[in-house]
């Protein structure tokens, strides 16, 4: 009895208490309930705030990526798809003679319309993405023609940029650096000017599915203020197009890069022009000197041929190895060629001497051999040739020959001290001409001729080239 009294009390308990409690737990259920909306309704405020950066579903579903195949090119089927392009050039980084090329770092931008990613949008407003939504979608596929290498740079990240626009309009650009081929033509070298080309197709697509055209026309070229080089100025920047034709797919589009460079000359003036005009007028003064010194010119002439060589070598080596001639080559060849000349002029000039004064030791006859030893200690003292109709009187040739013989050998004799003292004093107030007596008249018009001939040459040479 007691126990069936205790399980009724416990029954009716328990009841109570479910009763009380259900109202509490439904007012904490809706307490939750209503924080939870007013969490989300706070989040819907924050996307509505910054609509570009935070969006409610993925990308791919928003631009409808797995509902397309972006295998193939927008209007496919159509007419060609048009691609407009601009650039903004960085800088040129180098041109090589040597290897025939130049470096080029700048900015390349496409703009296509591609209506398979157009997306609603209530402010019109654009979404960027990185590289990794280029391996979903359509992009054109342009190459650098005559390139020898390239690449994108990817510090920190790859620079590749994205653009989508609500109307299907698409910006591509991407930061990029080029190696590519430059014709040049050294036939003017140093004073060259070279067109250098940097051109952009389409690999895949001819013009009948993708037409590539300046975006801005002439003004989709841009340049960086500060681009200078060291060896070249920069005359001009120009865009162009224009058609290229192959025989197994047919025409594609063609855009150019045009510029043009002109090279600084000073360089190669301080390097090459100066010295080889100043060993060419060092030679002339081998016509100056004494025909008879022979050490002093043949020691001028050999040493103004050796340096000239030393000159045209290291020219050679700083310029581009081609199998035509350049305009320095000319210049330092015939610089050569004016250096070398005087010394095949004394070597005329030493032989005619020579011959003239057998001639005249024909003529004279048998001469005493103390007049050849006087004749000799003249030539020993100032360095000159002296013939004895001109300077010192010969001892007359007598009877008392043996008599000035022996003078001549005492250095005490007053008679020798006046012949000195005689040739001295004639030197001194006759140096001038006796030089220009004595001068060999090969010497007198080699003086004349040959820098006037050298200055025409220039006349000619940088009227030409400059």
């Amino acid at each position: 009895m007691v126990f069936r009294l205790l399980l009724f009390t416990g029954l009716w308990l328990t009841v109570v208490f479910n009763v009380l409690a259900v109202p509490g737990a439904k007012k904490q259920e809706q307490q939750c309930s209503s924080a939870r909306k007013s969490t989300s309704k706070r989040e819907i405020k924050m996307k509505k705030k910054d609509s570009t950066k935070v969006w409610p579903f993925k990308y791919d579903q928003l631009l409808h990526i797995e509902d397309n195949d972006f295998a193939m090119r927008p209007g496919f089927g159509g007419a060609p798809v048009p691609v407009g392009m601009d650039v903004q050039i960085e800088s040129i980084d180098s041109i090589s003679e040597v290897d025939m090329d130049f470096t080029m770092t700048f900015y390349l931008r496409h703009y296509w319309k591609d209506e398979r990613l157009s997306f609603p949008s209530t402010r019109n407003k654009s979404m960027t993405f990185d590289s990794r939504l280029i391996q979903k979608i359509w992009v054109p596929d342009v190459f650098f023609v005559h390139s020898k290498r390239s690449f994108i740079h990817d510090t920190t990240v790859e620079n590749i940029m994205l653009r989508v626009y609500p109307d299907g309009n698409v910006l591509f650009s991407l930061r990029i650096t080029v190696s590519a081929m430059c014709f040049m033509d050294f036939s003017r070298f140093p004073l060259d000017t070279q067109n250098c080309s940097l051109e952009l197709e389409s690999y895949a697509y001819n013009e009948e599915d993708l037409m590539l055209y300046w975006k801005h026309g002439n003004k989709s070229l841009n340049t960086d203020e500060h681009i200078s080089l060291s060896q070249f100025f920069i005359e001009e920047f120009s865009a162009s197009s224009g058609l290229a034709f192959y025989s197994s797919t047919g025409w594609y589009n063609r855009l150019f890069i045009n510029f043009v460079l002109r090279r600084h000359i000073f360089f190669f003036v301080l390097q090459s022009y100066f010295p080889a005009m100043l060993m060419v007028m060092l030679s002339w003064v081998s016509f100056w000197i004494d025909r008879r010194a022979v050490p002093a010119r043949v020691s001028l002439g050999i040493t103004t041929v050796l340096t000239m060589s030393t000159v045209i070598t290291g020219a050679s080596a700083s310029t581009p190895q081609v199998s035509y001639i350049k305009a320095v080559d000319i210049y330092l060849w015939v610089s050569f060629l004016f250096v070398f000349l005087p010394v095949i002029e004394y070597a005329a000039v030493n032989y005619l001497t020579t011959v003239e004064e057998r001639k005249q030791f024909k003529k004279r006859g048998k001469i005493s051999g103390m007049y050849n030893i006087e004749a000799v200690q003249a030539m020993a003292f100032d360095g000159c040739y002296h013939d004895s109709e001109t300077d010192v009187d010969p001892p007359p040739f007598s009877i008392h020959s043996e008599e000035y013989s022996v003078n001549s050998k005492n250095p005490d004799n007053p008679t020798t001290d006046s012949a000195q003292l005689k040739r001295k004093k004639s030197l001194r107030g006759n140096v001038g001409k006796i030089i220009l007596k004595k001068n060999h008249v090969i010497d007198t018009y080699s003086r004349i001729v040959f820098p006037a001939t050298f200055i025409v040459f220039n006349f000619f040479y940088w009227g030409f080239y400059v």
